[in-house]
């Protein structure tokens, strides 16, 4: 049972190393020849690459949007997730309406963000909104978060509120953050039912007042420019968790890796030609200029992808790091030939990466995707 549960487990290695054969497939090619690579076959590579990666289209070339600073810190921190089991976090701005306008004071705003790019296999792991204090707000204050669950009709009926969150603002902190998953989860549920969130903020007393004084930033100032404002506007991030990795976490599986000092063994007496025809890691480094995704990747510019390439001999030597299978295989095919192929060099150790990325409605998107960048190969 351990070698078949084993097996299981490279199979789905091997599915998962289909996101690299995609690429390599659009990469690989030196520059004169990639005219060789048909139009159709360089769509289909495409489009499998961009299903793995969770999009269900190309996003649009657009003018970049820049990178929210509470996204750029996770991208450098590679990818390290606040909320548990989340894998991608997406950043939101209010998008102004006509509705702003009957919020005219400070201490009661709306804000709304559209979440409707999100796909329909991922789950709301976690969504902080983020508030810039503003200058001068020294008095003790209190900031509620509500979602607008229905919201109210003039002279008719009151909105629906339902309290998310209720924040502190103390003296002296430039940064305020608000729990909004409550509403994430409802948005990505129910679409159309998003009618924003209710920022309203309180003198900290037992009247619960309306704050008189500056407290935190909800609106651009008209003496200030777009860049000053893009700093310091509230920011919604959603923390989500797409279909393929709550898989794999359910499954409780993680890299696929053995023993490394299984990897760090071997016979040392193979002369240098056979040892560069054995079984091993290949470099492959990925351009994303060159498959033309450039102008929606953010970053990084491309990486070191690798790949494994060549002999399974027999007999099999430790630091080739194979199956009982593959030297199972690799005895019979010694014997017949004909009977059974070679054991296949394939990667046994992979890693993700981290990528920032424009969705298709221009929201800056940070990703972290598995299983694509080999760090270790052997023989199955």
């Amino acid at each position: 049972m351990t070698e078949i549960g084993g097996s299981r487990r490279i199979m789905r290695g091997a599915c998962a190393c289909a996101v690299v054969c995609a690429l390599v497939a659009l990469c690989a090619l030196p520059a004169g020849a990639r005219g060789a690579l048909d139009e159709a076959t360089r769509a289909a590579a495409e489009r499998q690459l961009l299903a793995l990666l969770g999009l269900p289209r190309r996003p649009p070339p657009a003018a970049p949007a820049p990178v929210p600073r509470a996204l750029r810190v996770l991208y450098d921190a590679r990818g390290a997730m606040p909320a548990p089991a989340a894998n991608t976090a997406r950043s939101y701005h209010h998008a102004p309406s006509r509705l702003d306008d009957r919020f005219p004071h400070e201490h009661r705003f709306r804000l709304y963000f559209n979440v409707t790019g999100v796909p329909g296999d991922e789950v709301a792991r976690g969504a902080d909104l983020t508030f810039h204090r503003a200058a001068g707000g020294a008095v003790a204050q209190r900031l509620l978060l509500y979602d607008v669950v229905r919201p109210g009709r003039r002279g008719r009926s009151d909105p629906i509120l339902r309290l998310l969150d209720s924040v502190p603002l103390r003296p002296g902190d430039d940064v305020v953050r608000a729990d909004a998953i409550g509403a994430a989860r409802r948005w990505l549920a129910e679409p159309q039912e998003n009618h924003g969130l209710l920022v309203r903020v309180i003198e900290q007393n037992e009247n619960g007042t309306d704050a008189r004084q500056p407290h935190v930033r909800v609106r651009r100032r008209a003496d200030e420019s777009e860049e000053e404002w893009r700093a310091l506007q509230p920011l919604l991030l959603v923390y989500t968790e797409d279909e393929r990795a709550r898989a794999a976490r359910e499954r409780g599986e993680t890299l696929l890796t053995r023993s490394k000092r299984a990897a760090r063994r071997g016979h040392r007496n193979h002369r240098r030609k056979e040892a560069r025809e054995i079984c091993q890691r290949r470099p492959l480094f990925v351009d994303f200029a060159d498959v033309g995704w450039s102008d929606w990747i953010v970053a990084p510019h491309g990486y070191d992808a690798y790949y494994c390439q060549g002999d399974c001999p027999f007999p099999l030597a430790d630091h080739l790091n194979g199956t009982n299978h593959a030297i199972v295989q690799t005895l019979v095919n010694s014997v017949n030939p004909a009977a059974v192929p070679k054991a296949c060099c394939v990667p046994t150790q992979l890693s993700s990466i981290s990528m920032l990325y424009m969705d298709e409605v221009n929201n800056v998107v940070l990703k972290n995707y598995q299983d694509m960048m080999v760090m270790g190969c052997g023989c199955r």
